[in-house]
């Protein structure tokens, strides 16, 4: 914690900030901080922002509602971390912010003056619908001119210089592809969404086959919206990671190779992706020693790298296999580094068997099931192989 006289300095400095500077400020240390990049002090800092911004009245700088409009096709896809973590099928939230500044300020200033205008004019008077055409088709004008912008090398590399004013994260650039995509493709997502069970229990047998032929139509209509029709999936699954049965079910066989040949491989990288993903929050969950959080997400873990290693053979070497082997690795030296927050009555809790359910007499009897049943159709030396896995689980 630092000394009062340093808190003073602090928020002296602060004060000589405009109002938008101590917002973007804020939005920045954020993003590092939730990178995992914070610096030292970044809590008093961050603190000391968040009480001149209160004390002048100044909001946090957030979206408006023009710009929520503008975006509202991107909800589904929207997550909470930086764009550093943000996979193919997702947009950091952090973005829309910095994005938005952006259009505003370089890409379509005039345009953008006009549609806020309008936007703000038709809210005003109710008309709702009036507001979303006007969003519309301020999409298509945005959308034109980045696809505009992209083909010239001069003109992204001057992007990119105009987004460093505003973060540091060069994976912002990213999003903003990202969000062309999702822009151009959003009415064949938005019928995707509609056509999904809000919330998906068991994602097998007609569910999972329903899911698949929408997927397909996506796949061979939109090819470039499927990392985000899978991002959508995936968060209404109870256990997001049986999203890898798309590839898994109708591959020839388990092994690496087959399900990589799959048109849906992409569920395999994206479920790594949520492994990652749950590493992170066991990690804040440790570091604010939240122990029943991080034993229910220490035993998601475990039951993720269980499925893994039951659906796929031949994991050994492969590009999966050695992510996965690197996720877990980390895994045990973020338990390692972090249990000195956790009270000593408390470790015995992280350390417990029965996180690793399936190693258990059951688990075994589980995993040889599996193995039986892709032994009915299997032909002989891939018999011989699945049987020597099982003599060695069960032993």
């Amino acid at each position: 914690m630092a000394s009062q006289n340093a808190l003073d300095r602090i928020q002296g400095y602060l004060r000589q900030l405009t109002p938008q500077e101590r917002s973007r400020l804020l939005v920045e240390m954020e993003r590092l901080q939730g990178c995992g990049q914070g610096l030292a002090g970044t809590d008093d800092i961050l603190q000391a922002l968040r009480t001149e911004i209160r004390g002048s009245g100044q909001a946090a700088e957030k979206v408006g509602t023009p710009a929520r409009l503008f975006f509202e096709a991107l909800q589904p896809v929207l997550v909470e971390w930086p764009p550093e973590r943000a996979n193919r099928g997702q947009i950091s939230r952090g973005s829309i912010g910095v994005i938005w500044e952006w259009i505003n300020q370089f890409l379509l200033p005039a345009m953008a003056r006009e549609y806020a205008t309008k936007s703000e004019h038709l809210i005003a008077t109710n008309d709702v619908r009036g507001a979303q055409r006007a969003a519309a088709e301020f999409q298509v004008k945005v959308v034109k001119s980045l696809e505009n912008m992209m083909k010239s090398g001069e003109a992204l590399a001057q992007a990119r210089a105009n987004f460093a004013r505003y973060t540091s994260s060069p994976a912002t650039i990213d999003d903003l592809n990202k969000m062309i995509s999702v822009l151009r493709t959003h009415e064949a997502l938005g019928a995707f969404c509609t056509g999904l069970p809000e919330r998906i229990k068991e994602f097998d047998g007609d569910v999972l086959t329903r899911a698949r032929k929408q997927l397909d139509v996506i796949r061979n209509k939109h090819s470039e919206a499927l990392p985000f029709a899978l991002s959508v999936l995936t968060r209404r699954l109870r256990a997001p990671w049986q999203v890898i049965r798309l590839a898994t079910k109708i591959a020839e066989s388990k092994d690496v190779a087959a399900v990589a040949a799959t048109p849906y491989a992409i569920a395999v990288d994206m479920t790594l992706d949520h492994l990652n993903d749950r590493r992170a929050a066991l990690c804040q969950a440790l570091r604010i020693n939240k122990v029943p959080i991080a034993k229910d997400i220490l035993t998601d873990i475990y039951d993720i790298e269980y499925a893994f290693r039951v659906r796929l053979d031949g994991l050994a070497g492969s590009d999966w296999g050695t992510r996965l082997d690197q996720l877990m690795e980390a895994v045990a030296t973020d338990l390692a580094k972090e249990i000195h927050n956790i009270p000593g009555n408390l470790h015995h809790v992280l350390g417990s068997r029965s996180l690793h359910s399936h190693d258990t007499l059951a688990g075994r009897l589980t995993f040889l099931a599996w193995k039986a049943r892709d032994a009915l159709t299997a032909p002989p030396a891939a018999l011989r192989k699945m049987l020597n896995i099982g003599h060695r689980a069960a032993s």
